[in-house]
């Protein structure tokens, strides 16, 4: 008698080139029972609602605010929990199990000290226990059985299925009082509270998208990687802050500079010091022996710190002729790149401390260049040198900015395509009619999803080969005039350091930030990366919104969104995240984070102001994404490896 998967017609006959393949799954599905029952699951799943994608973008180093925006599922799980509980706790037991589901540990360090009775601590954390999974329950609704025990952590997997799926009868409060009774025996409530927590804010989104930069001007690109690479299902697409970290990383001098240079002016060195062990030293001594005490305000951090304000500014001065020498440098060896115009010090008069950019002639506010050589003002001194190769050891050896770099490049990419989705960082280069311009990429110009596409395999060969051409255009990346991280003519950072006329500083956008407020363009960018073009969203970030000045953030064209809303507290401390979910899209607006001890102490959180981009008429299932594209793609070899079950191509086992 045939399976229900088995087709009364005859089988297409199968290839002698698929029964490799279908060996190599064979070891998982090792019989026919098993590739029908894996059919059979993988046909139900794509009738489920997809997950919620949650998208940030620009968070810049804001990693106590990303903390908090994880934790509470950007404001959606306050509404949920309300919804849930509001018949039977106050609104204050309401904040206080909240305050356990943010912050578990912190919360359970106030019980203590709020409950020095055992048994009335023991009482408190047992409701609170339950409490937490009534609210797991009620966000797992929608997602299988399969994704609900994946959020179990190993040592607890038992113990959590038995209480998630509740028991019923006369027996079932004592059996659960017993299990959590022999938890607080051991002293294991803790740690139990922490994992159900984790457990719930994992079940609350299925999977985070950041949209470049995770890093400068906000004070730790290490904590914010941390905090990303602890979520179970991470996609990253590329800013041009991150190709530089990851430049920096592979020991490229130019992008040792550019971070430096970035740290010192934000006065961020906890995260190069105390984050990946890096040391300051030779730059310190490099400020201290070639440069003067400085008097000059635009070379004073931005914000207060340890060093004294005096020290970060030479050495900022000091790494910042440095970067503008490599990238000299990186402009001569690219004579594609087409930037000999931004060769800035071949336009220096050092004698008339003048400077003539695109034919203008300005004064220069700092003539004190100790380390440019008027013959050769590109070159290194030797001080410089030597500073940059203690530099660059000190970089290479920092095993764990190795391995946060490769988290980026491993889960970064340069454009992502979510559902009707298309999300990337910056831009894509146009000229003033919308028509693509070309990036020069190994001798020729690449442009529009081709482009994208070469640039994510030319970051995994910067990563294997190591070689100055890659680096190069991870250079271009960063400040290039058709890059798409980038989307301007210029980047002014020597004229805002040296030249008092603000016109110097004028940094021109690329017409695609104002097409995109046109329908036409928006569904040509759209078709040019395969999404409808009638129902999708362009989704970037890399221009932050100026929410205070009421800019929305969703264009004109209705077809496209930026998403930088300021994240760090640089910038605004406002920031966005764009809630993809099965019914729509919304997007929520964040405000000021002031501390975590504040969050708990007085149940204070981020509450965003949660505006609906989109409804659907439909609610999306599973099998309208691109996950359900590969679900599909999975199904029909799963009932290939039945067929030759069945023909005895492949040899079942028991």
């Amino acid at each position: 008698m045939p399976t229900p998967f088995t087709s009364y017609e005859p089988a297409e006959a199968l290839r002698s080139d698929e029964l490799p393949y279908l060996r190599a799954i064979a070891r998982q599905y090792p019989n026919a029972a098993a590739a029908i029952a894996e059919i059979a699951y993988s046909e139900a799943f794509l009738q489920l609602p997809k997950g919620t994608i949650h998208v940030l973008s620009d968070i810049h180093g804001e990693h106590k605010k990303l903390q908090h925006v994880i934790h509470n599922a950007s404001g959606s799980l306050r509404p949920t929990v309300e919804r849930l509980l509001q018949d039977r706790c106050s609104p204050d037991e309401i904040t206080r199990l909240l305050t356990f589901i943010y912050y578990p540990k912190e919360a359970c360090e106030r019980a203590q000290a709020e409950y020095p009775d055992p048994q009335d601590l023991r009482q408190h954390l047992h409701r609170i226990v339950l409490l937490e999974f009534e609210v797991m329950r009620e966000v797992a609704k929608r997602s299988s059985a399969r994704r609900i025990e994946r959020t179990f952590p190993a040592e607890y997997a038992a113990l959590f299925r038995e209480v998630f799926f509740e028991r019923t009868g006369t027996h079932a409060a004592a059996w659960a009082e017993a299990m959590l009774d022999a938890l607080f025996d051991y002293g294991a409530e803790f740690d139990f509270l922490r994992r159900v927590s984790r457990a719930i804010r994992n079940l609350s989104i299925k999977e985070l998208i950041v949209a470049g930069d995770c890093g400068d001007r906000g004070p730790r690109i290490d904590r914010v990687i941390d905090r990303i690479s602890y979520q179970p299902h991470v996609a990253i697409t590329w800013g041009n802050h991150d190709v530089t970290w990851m430049g920096a990383c592979l020991g490229s001098d130019l992008h040792i500079a550019t971070v430096l240079r970035i740290s010192m002016r934000y006065r961020r060195l906890f995260q190069l010091e105390e984050g990946y062990g890096i040391t300051l030293a030779p730059l310190e001594r490099l400020a201290r022996t070639c440069y003067g005490p400085n008097t000059e305000e635009r070379f004073l951090p931005r914000l207060p710190g340890i060093r004294e304000a005096d020290t970060v500014a030479r050495m900022q001065k000091a790494i910042a002729l440095i970067e503008c020498k490599l990238e000299g440098q990186a402009i001569e060896r690219n004579p594609d790149f087409q930037m000999a115009h931004r060769n800035l010090l071949r336009h220096l008069d050092l004698d008339a401390h003048t400077i003539n950019l695109d034919g203008t002639t300005y004064p220069l506010l700092d003539s004190a260049f100790p380390t440019i050589d008027p013959a050769d003002p590109l070159a290194l001194s030797p001080e410089e040198q030597e500073c940059m190769d203690r530099l660059r050891d000190s970089f290479l050896s920092s095993e764990k900015l190795w391995r946060h770099m490769q988290f980026l490049r491993n889960k970064g990419s340069m454009y992502l395509i979510r559902g009707d989705n298309l999300i990337f960082h910056g831009c894509l280069a146009v000229n003033e009619t919308g028509d693509f311009l070309p990036m020069p990429i190994d001798g020729r110009g690449y442009t529009g999803k081709p482009l994208m596409d070469k640039l994510n395999l030319i970051i995994h060969r910067a990563f294997k080969d190591r070689q100055q051409t890659d680096f190069d255009l991870l250079f271009y990346l960063w400040t290039g005039p058709h890059s798409p991280l980038f989307g301007k003519d210029k980047m002014a950072t020597f004229e805002r350091y040296f030249i008092a006329d603000s016109t110097a500083h004028r940094e021109v956008k690329n017409a695609y930030f104002r097409l995109i407020h046109e329908p036409a363009f928006c569904e040509k960018v759209l078709r040019e990366f395969g999404v409808d073009p009638d129902n999708g969203l362009i989704v970037n970030g890399h221009v932050p919104v100026n929410v205070e000045e009421g800019e929305d953030p969703v264009k004109r064209s209705g077809k496209a969104i930026t998403i930088d809303g300021a994240f760090s507290e640089a910038y605004g401390g406002h920031g966005y995240t764009l809630i993809l979910e099965a019914g729509g899209i919304s997007l929520a607006r964040h405000s000021h984070f002031d501390s975590v001890e504040e969050a708990v102490a007085q149940g204070t959180e981020i509450i965003p102001h949660v505006t609906r981009i989109k409804t659907f008429d439909q609610e999306r299932t599973v099998g309208d994404t691109e996950e359900g594209d590969a679900l599909r793609a999975n199904i029909t070899m799963l009932k290939k490896l039945v067929q030759a079950y069945e023909e005895n191509l492949i040899e079942e086992e028991e």
